[in-house]
């Protein structure tokens, strides 16, 4: 704890040579840490969405297909952020940022060639890091709105008729 803040360590990224595209979230929220899986609160939008924009007939129930469906279909999984401090799940309570080098990471996986960034933390997080990367040739980087359920303005159509741009062709 440092001043009323649970410090907050990420999940490792959910990776492999198929991967053609990325997802980053900013920081995992308190039931997602305490689950060590991604997405793991039941109001989050994530896994029902990510479902529906690749076409399967439902989510699977375990965690590791759920991992196996994204990287089936090229895209892989992580944060923004590799440690914070935070009280909550809230993105606006994230103090203490030390970001991910996506620098190294495009290095080691170099056949991702979309970024999305679900919300504005994780967009405002990366772009700060990694500011020379938002202009890398062949490297699209997305700003998607946030599938958690604190962005409740954005209806389940609306976030896929936005999110679908992952999938279109560059």
């Amino acid at each position: 704890m440092k001043d009323g803040n649970t410090h907050c360590i990420g999940l490792a990224p959910s990776v492999d040579e198929r991967a053609r595209m990325m997802v980053l979230g900013s920081m995992p929220g308190a039931a997602s840490l305490a689950a060590q899986e991604y997405y793991a609160h039941p109001a989050n939008r994530f896994w029902p969405l990510m479902t529906r924009l690749l076409g399967e007939a439902e989510t699977p129930s375990s965690y590791p297909a759920r991992l196996e469906m994204l990287l089936r279909h090229h895209v892989a999984l992580w944060d923004a952020i590799d440690v914070c401090d935070r009280v909550g799940s809230l993105d606006s309570d994230i103090r203490n940022v030390k970001a991910n080098d996506f620098t190294d990471f495009l290095e080691r996986w170099p056949r991702i060639h979309t970024i999305g960034l679900n919300g504005g933390k994780a967009y405002a997080t990366f772009a700060k890091a990694n500011r020379p990367l938002l202009t890398r040739p062949g490297l699209r980087v997305l700003k998607l709105p946030s599938t958690s359920p604190a962005n409740a303005r954005w209806r389940m159509d609306d976030l896929l008729a936005v999110w679908s741009e992952l999938f279109s062709p560059r």
